[in-house]
C-alpha cells in the first residue's frame, strides 16, 4: 500500500516560548501505514493509512516498524528510547535505555525518561493517558512522562519535573511543561478509588481545587467525571511550574484524529517525544 509520507501536519507541537534547541511533537493517527482497525478515520469510515506506533497492540509488526521509520525520519533522529511503559512512576535515563537496546538487553520498563544529552530523544507512548513533555527555557535537559492516573497519583509528573530540573540546573518553577492529548474531562469515567488516590495526602487550596476536577457523574451515580489535565496542572503547580500549555486536546471526542482505548479497546498508540537539537539552535543563532 502506498499513503503519503509523515509530514508535520500530522503531528501536533507544543506552542511553548522555549529555545529552539528543544525538540518536541506528539503523532496523531494519521500518516502511516497501517490497516483498521488501526487506521486513519476519515468521513465516518476507519481506512488504510494510520500511524500505529504500539507494538503490542496487535497491529501487524512490519507496519508498526515502517510507522517508527517514518517517525524517525520525520524527527531526523535515527532512534529513540522506546519504553515497555507499565503504568508506574519509575523514571530511567533515555541514554541507558538506548544502552540497553543497543546492547540487546530486554525493554527497559519505565513510564517516564529525561536526558540533557543532545539527538537522545525521550520517548512515551499513548492512547488515552497524557504525555507530559518538559524543558527548560533554555534547553538544557528534557523529560517525557506517560501519566496515567495511577502514574499521575502516584506523582510521576512532578518527580520528571525534578529531574529535569536537576540535569538542567534551574528550580523545578522556571521548567515549561506541556500536556499532550489525552482523554478528556466529559469523557474520563472513574469510580471512587480514583478519587480518593487523587485525595489522599493533600490539604487546603490543593485538595478544593482536587476535589474540583472530579465532578459527580450526571448519568451514573457514584462515578465520577475526571479531568486530567486539571489534575496535571496541580501537581505541576505544587512545584511552582506556571508555564504549563496544552491540556485541550481530547483522545476520545476527535476521532479522527486521534486513537483512543476507552473508546475503540482495539486500537492503536501515539506517541509523544521530546529531545534536544544542536543543528536546531546553530540555525537559530
Amino acid at each position: 500500500m502506498n499513503t503519503p509520507e509523515l509530514s508535520f501536519a500530522d503531528v501536533v507541537q507544543p506552542a511553548w516560548n522555549v529555545s529552539p534547541r528543544v525538540r518536541a511533537l506528539v503523532t496523531t493517527r494519521n500518516g502511516g501505514m497501517s490497516e483498521p482497525p488501526f487506521g486513519r478515520w476519515q468521513d465516518g469510515v476507519d481506512l488504510p493509512g494510520g500511524l500505529n506506533l504500539g507494538m503490542k497492540a496487535g497491529d501487524e509488526p512490519a507496519a508498526v516498524a515502517a510507522n517508527r521509520a517514518r517517525l524517525l525520519h520525520l524527527a531526523g533522529v535515527e532512534e529513540a528510547a522506546w519504553l515497555e511503559q507499565i503504568h508506574g512512576a519509575g523514571i530511567v535515563r533515555a541514554d541507558d535505555v538506548l544502552a540497553q537496546t543497543q546492547a540487546g538487553g530486554t525493554p527497559t520498563r519505565a513510564d517516564a525518561s529525561v536526558t540533557d544529552r543532545p539527538g537522545t530523544v525521550c520517548v512515551v507512548m499513548v492512547a488515552d493517558c497524557m504525555p507530559v513533555l518538559i524543558c527548560d527555557e533554555a534547553g538544557r535537559a528534557v523529560g517525557a512522562a506517560h501519566a496515567g492516573w495511577r502514574g499521575l497519583a502516584a506523582g510521576i509528573v512532578e518527580q520528571t519535573a525534578q529531574r529535569v530540573a536537576q540535569l538542567a540546573g534551574v528550580k523545578a518553577g522556571g521548567l515549561h511543561a506541556y500536556l499532550g492529548p489525552a482523554i478528556g474531562p466529559s469523557a474520563f469515567e472513574v469510580g471512587p478509588d480514583v478519587r480518593d488516590a487523587f485525595m489522599n495526602g493533600v490539604d487546603g487550596a490543593q485538595r478544593e481545587a482536587t476535589a474540583n476536577a472530579f465532578m459527580a457523574h450526571p448519568g451514573n451515580p457514584g462515578k465520577y467525571l475526571a479531568d486530567l489535565p486539571a489534575l496535571a496542572h496541580l501537581r505541576l503547580q505544587r512545584l511552582g511550574v506556571t508555564h504549563i500549555t496544552g491540556g485541550d486536546l481530547c483522545t476520545v471526542t476527535q476521532r479522527d484524529r486521534f486513537y483512543s482505548y476507552r473508546r475503540d479497546r482495539e486500537t492503536g498508540r501515539m506517541a509523544a517525544l521530546i529531545w534536544l537539537d544542536d543543528r536546531a539552535q546553530s540555525l537559530a543563532d
